[in-house]
């Protein structure tokens, strides 16, 4: 591929064809018409004449080039350059990639064909201006046909990492649950992860989500962000449960082994023990009195 010429030609409009179309807004387009019709073509669209002859390969400027038919112009001005059908397509591609005004339809497709092409996600990410976080997690979802989470990423409601995370929950059901509860921010993203993690621990041990999600179908109710947050409230009310009884149990433990030692340092009462036939202590408690010396 290379520039045919730096200079700018005046081409026919009707003998260029769009490899790669792309749908637009309209408004953005009649804004774009009004510009060009006010302040003239800042910039000329960019073409490769093909090797029969027969006419050009549109490499970028779609717009531009559909602007200019509206305001009822025959020809327009064009760089050429010199590329394969598949070069121009690839750069029309990047190009509208690059852009950030795309659908998620033609972002996912366009990422698709890059991938086909052979390029990894460090090479996308580079080619299109994106984090390869981002390329990362929009082809996780894309090889998952997670086409709701992959536009709630691209309008910027849900991080990518927050996406794959939603994503790898099992019920269908539960994925939407838990978007819903990130957009309406009625939980923030470590909670999101936090509830999924409780997801995936439920499910491995049959209680929780999967039991939620068994009685959801019995009666015929959907799995809700309302109830996906009455789970991890009363999830972390449970853990926070054990916590108090783990504080609760460690006090008493640290109270017994207290005593002990004090007994144990008493002549008279390990003479009364030995006189008994008790000169051992349970595992656990003789490690934490005294090391080794009573362990049975």
């Amino acid at each position: 591929m290379k520039d045919e010429s730096s200079e700018i030609r005046n081409i026919p409009i009707n003998e260029i064809t769009i490899i790669n179309p792309r749908s637009r807004n309209k408004k953005i387009f009649n804004e774009l018409v009004t510009s060009i019709a006010n302040l003239g073509l800042k910039k000329p669209i960019t073409v490769s004449k093909r090797e029969d002859g027969s006419g050009y390969d549109l490499v970028c400027g779609q717009g531009r080039m559909e602007a200019f038919l509206v305001l009822g112009q025959s020809q327009i001005p064009a760089v050429m350059i010199t590329a394969t059908v598949e070069e121009c397509y690839m750069m029309s591609l990047v190009e509208n990639l690059a852009r950030r005004n795309h659908s998620s339809m033609e972002f996912m497709t366009a990422i698709a064909t890059l991938r086909e092409q052979g390029y990894d996600n460090s090479q996308i990410a580079a080619k299109v201006d994106y984090s390869e976080e981002y390329i990362y997690a929009t082809c996780y979802l894309l090889d998952h046909g997670e086409e709701r989470l992959l536009t709630g990423v691209e309008k910027g409601i849900i991080p990518p990492s927050i996406a794959m995370e939603i994503a790898r929950a099992h019920e269908a059901d539960v994925q939407d649950a838990l978007a819903e509860a990130y957009e309406k921010r009625t939980l923030p993203g470590n909670q999101v992860l936090a509830i999924r993690r409780i997801i995936d621990q439920r499910n491995s041990t049959g209680k929780s989500t999967s039991g939620m999600a068994n009685r959801s179908k019995q009666s015929g109710k959907k799995v809700t962000a309302e109830a996906l947050i009455r789970t991890y409230r009363k999830e972390t009310e449970r853990q926070k449960l054990l916590i108090k009884k783990a504080a609760v149990a460690q006090s008493r433990l640290l109270f017994v082994v207290n005593a002990l030692r004090r007994l144990m340092s008493d002549s008279n009462f390990t003479t009364l023990l030995r006189a008994e036939h008790m000169i051992t202590l349970p595992r656990s408690l003789a490690e934490r009195v005294s090391g080794d010396r009573y362990v049975q």
